[in-house]
């Protein structure tokens, strides 16, 4: 069942983007239109974000999707005859190393356009030097409110936000699966901050309650002290506001604590790697989920056999995005030509590109956001995130 939007994705630390920040103001960039990319060749995008590190599964669900649509659209006859490639650089999602990534990519005249980062952190410290740079920023990925903010009219993103996210899983907990006390686990970042204070906020609004309210850290392992917090507290269900890890790993110590309350996430979670680590634990566990490889829409279906027969798998969330994005960037330069002014030019244009994920997108020319995501309501039931029938 899908719902209309009414966002997640990606954390950050204050700390860690104002040391980044301050990195990027001591780098010269480099100069709009300074160089321009070759006129023959391969087109090349630029790719921030993780390979190594904590989120590093997200950089490998990336490839794998980047890599196929790029099989499609090379395959038949690339762009006005000319190969589209990527070049990945791997920043663990670190804003200081997004800094990095940015000054080297901006400098790069082959670079007509960069992707990424993952986090809204690593994506909005980087973002002022993509905008000087005359370097379309577009993040697939990044949910953030501000992101878009951040550098300007070089800053784009066809990601669902915070504002969207928040309070549609807050309806899904509380109107659509009826559960009225809610014990949240709040990774404490500021993704899990916002992403806490705008879910709290809908509750409270459509009637339901927060009876417990539990941040952690990232690298946190040990959840028994919370979960004796959280048992007095006499939930019905725990919401979490988690990544795959640590998200799987509360789950597992919820299961161990003998606690019976209703297991309820967002699109964070919908990731191979929860299902693999929660195991048991997850079974019957509720995500608010953005991508479905069973949507019996024909282009989901063409995605997923191609998919499976290339990686002998399913494609999960990440993997859609990162071949969604791909498929639209392509429209982008063929509408605007393979130049960093052109893809800038072109993104306004853009009207109902195909979206395994959205179905269309068009982007809103002041926001420069998609237009009208939707949400899918998922349980995991085998190991398998599948639709919910309807009935708790």
């Amino acid at each position: 069942m899908k719902i209309q939007s009414f966002t997640q994705r990606k954390p950050w630390s204050l700390l860690a983007v104002v040391s980044a920040l301050l990195l990027a103001a001591c780098i010269a960039p480099a100069q709009p239109g300074a160089q321009s990319a070759p006129a023959t060749g391969s087109i090349y995008i630029g790719v921030s974000g993780p390979l190594t590190g904590p989120m590093a599964q997200y950089g490998a669900q990336w490839k794998k999707g980047f890599d196929l649509a790029l099989e499609e659209i090379n395959g038949a006859g690339g762009i006005n005859g000319r190969k589209l490639e990527y070049i990945f650089e791997d920043s663990q999602s670190d804003p200081k190393q997004s800094v990095i990534v940015a000054q080297k990519f901006v400098a790069d005249p082959r670079i007509i356009v960069e992707l990424g980062d993952f986090s809204s952190s690593a994506s909005m410290a980087a973002s002022q030097l993509y905008q000087r740079g005359g370097l379309v920023q577009f993040g697939f990925t990044n949910s953030h409110p501000d992101f878009t903010k951040a550098g300007g009219d070089y800053t784009w993103s066809n990601s669902v936000t915070q504002l969207q996210a928040s309070p549609a899983l807050a309806d899904f907990a509380v109107t659509t699966l009826g559960l009225k006390k809610l014990a949240v686990f709040q990774i404490n970042n500021d993704w899990g901050k916002s992403t806490n204070d705008l879910f709290t906020q809908r509750v409270k609004e459509i009637g339901g309650e927060v009876v417990a309210n539990e941040s952690y850290l990232p690298d946190e392992k040990d959840f028994r002290s919370a979960l004796t917090t959280v048992r007095d507290a006499k939930p019905d269900g725990i919401i979490l506001i988690s990544y795959e890890t640590d998200g799987a790993l509360i789950a597992q110590q919820v299961q161990d604590a003998g606690l019976k309350a209703t297991l309820v996430g967002s699109a964070s979670l919908q990731s191979p790697d929860f299902t693999k680590l929660g195991g048991k634990a997850v079974e019957g566990a509720f995500i608010l989920g953005e991508f479905l490889p069973s949507d019996p829409r024909p282009e989901v279906k063409a995605l997923v056999e191609k998919y499976k027969a290339k990686y002998s798998e399913e494609p999960d969330l990440f993997a859609a995005l990162a071949y969604d994005t791909v498929h639209l960037i392509a429209s982008a330069i063929k509408v605007g030509g393979p130049t960093r002014q052109g893809v800038h030019d072109a993104l306004p244009k853009l009207k109902d590109v195909p979206s395994v994920v959205y179905g269309k997108v068009t982007f809103n020319p002041e926001t420069r956001r998609a237009q009208n995501p939707f949400f899918e309501n998922l349980i995991v039931k085998d190991g398998q995130f599948v639709p919910w029938a309807g009935k708790k």
